[in-house]
């Protein structure tokens, strides 16, 4: 197939069209490199079925002649990460509204497949854990800019639903906490990626809070493939995925497993969350996902362990970022060391 992926230079993106390019597909992407890395595409740049252009969905002629010739859109580009949504909330907002509603659009208009990357963010503070995708969200007030990204991750799921009850073919996906090799500590904002550079520094690892706070990881290569899964199962159309790991998994836990697989002496800290965000921030304790109608209608299910996951990650970064890169003064990497907590692509 002829196959447009929407962010498809980022993190989770990059990832995907590598696993499409070698499933034999001509693969379109339209990145404007904001988190995204060209980097992660580096390798692919000049192959005969990959197609780069550096631009923004927000490009509406260019999304209709990106869209009119392929036959799937998975749609990743996105503004994500605590700090960019945080300080540049209306950035966040326009992009990730307006550009999922112009992307939606010109699928319409040529009757293409869609798959819409969604958050575990939608379901906000939620405290019905394992989360349903049919269950109740819960926010907090509008005056706190971090669930702004849950909400317009919300309203791209309506607009997702609303062109479903005209007949498009479209699907959803809520990420869960994915990690893996082409993280990006400034960009994104891991705490895994965060925990791996402080450790290999030697430096303090931060924890927000009292770490007790909780998450379920998802290697990359189990996200890839229950996104393509989602594209390309026809009793997928229409329906809304968890698409993550259900093993739970402590803040605090996960720094100390990072701290022995790297090998490092670091001390773990605790930082409260308004020394980085502000006294208006706010976060969910814990974050789980029923990931029962993945498993029965696409047959998926988060496959890496953690540990196995971890391993493959930290191995990554040591050959991605030596040691010599990592250096607190470079300017390429400011914010690199501000204690992050994720939110979610």
């Amino acid at each position: 197939m002829k196959i447009l992926v929407t962010g498809g230079a980022g993190y989770i993106g990059s990832n995907l069209v590598d696993a499409l390019i070698s499933a034999g597909h001509e693969i379109f992407v339209v990145d404007n490199l904001s988190t995204g890395k060209i980097a992660n595409v580096q390798h692919l740049l000049g192959h005969e079925r990959f197609h780069f252009v550096n631009d923004t969905i927000l490009n509406e002629p260019l999304m209709d002649r990106m869209i009119a010739q392929v036959d799937l859109v998975y749609h990743l580009a996105a503004v994500v990460g605590v700090k960019y949504v945080v300080e540049d909330p209306l950035n966040g907002i326009n992009t990730n509204v307006t550009g999922t509603e112009v992307v939606l659009g010109k699928t319409y208009k040529y009757w293409k497949r869609t798959v819409i990357a969604s958050s575990s963010e939608v379901y906000g503070k939620s405290t019905a854990v394992p989360l349903k995708e049919e269950d109740d969200r819960l926010f907090g007030p509008t005056t706190v800019a971090r669930w702004s990204y849950a909400m317009a991750k919300a309203i791209d799921e309506h607009f997702a639903f609303a062109y479903t009850n005209k007949g498009l073919p479209v699907s959803i996906v809520r990420y869960f906490n994915s990690y893996g090799p082409r993280l990006d500590p400034k960009g994104y904002g891991s705490v895994i990626a965060k925990f791996i550079t402080q450790a290999r520094l030697g430096q303090p690892i931060t924890v927000f809070d009292d770490g007790q706070q909780s998450r379920c990881f998802t290697y990359i290569d189990d996200t890839v493939r229950g996104t393509i899964l989602t594209g390309t199962t026809p009793e997928a159309v229409g329906q809304l995925f968890n698409i993550g790991s259900n093993r739970e998994t402590r803040i605090m836990d996960l720094a100390q497993m990072i701290r022995d697989l790297v090998g490092s002496d670091s001390k773990i800290v605790a930082v409260p969350y308004c020394n980085v965000f502000g006294e208006n921030f706010e976060e969910t304790r814990r974050r789980v996902p029923d990931v029962s109608r993945a498993a029965e209608i696409l047959t998926f299910r988060a496959e890496t362990r953690l540990e196995e996951g971890l391993k493959k990650t930290i191995a990554w970064f040591q050959q991605a970022w030596p040691r010599h890169k990592l250096a607190p003064g470079r300017s390429d990497l400011a914010g690199f060391f501000e204690p992050s907590e994720q939110i979610e692509p």
